[in-house]
C-alpha cells in the first residue's frame, strides 16, 4: 500500500475571493478558439514543457497516468506527418464522411488541406497507453484509459492557452501513422494531434456561438 501524505495544498479563500477566481478564469478561457491560422514564430521548448507537465497532472484511473506526450518541433517530420494525415483526410472527405458529417462541417470551413501541420512550431501527439510494462516487461492493466487521455488533453489545451498559444485539435482517422512515424511502442494508440504554437495576425475563426449556461447544465439545490 502506497504511503499517505499531508494533503499538500490546500486554499483558504473567501466566497468573495473563490468567485473571483472563478470569473477571471471563465474570461480567460472564454477567448479560447480553435485557430487553423498559425504564424511559424518559434516558442521555447521550455513553454512547451511546462504545458505538458501540467497536462501530466490530471486525475487518472488507479493513477497510471497512461498516457505519453510527443511534441515535435522538427521540419522534416512535420512534412511527413502533414503528407500522411492529409492521405487520410482525403479519404474521409471523399468516401467515409456521410453528407449529414459534411454538412456539420460546412460552416467551419474545413478541408483536406492542413498547411498548419508543417507551419505551427509545435506539434503535440498525445498517446495512450492500452497497457503498462513493468520493469520486467510484464503487462500491466490500465483503467479507464480513454477517459483519463481526455481530461489529460482538457488541461494540456488550457494550460496552452494560459500561455498565450493557439491550438488546434486534430484528430485524422485513424491516426495510426502517427505511431509509425513517431516510433512508438505496440501497447500505445494516437488518441489527439494538437498544434499550437502563435496565430497569424491576420487569422479568422468561425463566428460562432457558445451553448448557454442553461443548455448545459442543470442544478438540484
Amino acid at each position: 500500500m502506497k504511503d499517505f501524505i499531508p494533503l499538500p495544498y490546500r486554499a483558504e479563500l473567501s466566497e468573495e475571493k473563490m468567485l473571483e477566481n472563478a470569473q477571471q478564469f471563465n474570461e480567460i478561457i472564454q477567448k479560447r478558439r480553435t485557430v487553423r491560422d498559425f504564424s511559424n514564430v518559434k516558442v521555447s521548448k521550455e513553454i512547451i514543457e511546462q504545458c505538458i507537465l501540467a497536462a501530466g497532472s490530471a486525475p487518472s484511473g488507479a493513477h497510471m497516468q497512461p498516457w505519453h506526450f510527443v511534441a515535435i518541433s522538427n521540419q522534416e517530420i512535420k512534412s511527413e506527418i502533414r503528407k500522411a494525415a492529409e492521405v487520410e483526410e482525403k479519404e474521409f472527405y471523399e468516401h467515409r464522411a456521410s453528407e449529414e458529417w459534411l454538412d456539420a462541417l460546412a460552416p467551419l470551413g474545413t478541408d483536406t488541406n492542413k498547411p498548419f501541420l508543417e507551419k505551427a512550431p509545435w506539434l503535440i501527439a498525445v498517446f495512450a497507453e492500452r497497457y503498462g510494462l513493468d520493469e520486467e516487461g510484464n503487462r500491466v492493466k490500465h483503467y479507464y484509459t480513454p477517459e483519463s487521455v481526455g481530461i489529460s488533453c482538457g488541461m494540456l489545451i488550457t494550460a496552452l492557452h494560459n500561455s498565450g498559444l493557439a491550438t488546434l485539435t486534430h484528430t485524422p482517422s485513424p491516426m495510426g501513422f502517427l505511431k509509425k512515424i513517431l516510433k512508438r511502442p505496440d501497447n500505445e494508440r494516437a488518441f489527439l494531434l494538437v498544434v499550437c504554437g502563435h496565430p497569424e495576425l491576420d487569422a479568422k475563426v468561425p463566428n460562432l456561438n457558445r451553448k448557454e449556461l442553461n443548455q448545459i447544465s442543470t442544478f438540484f439545490e
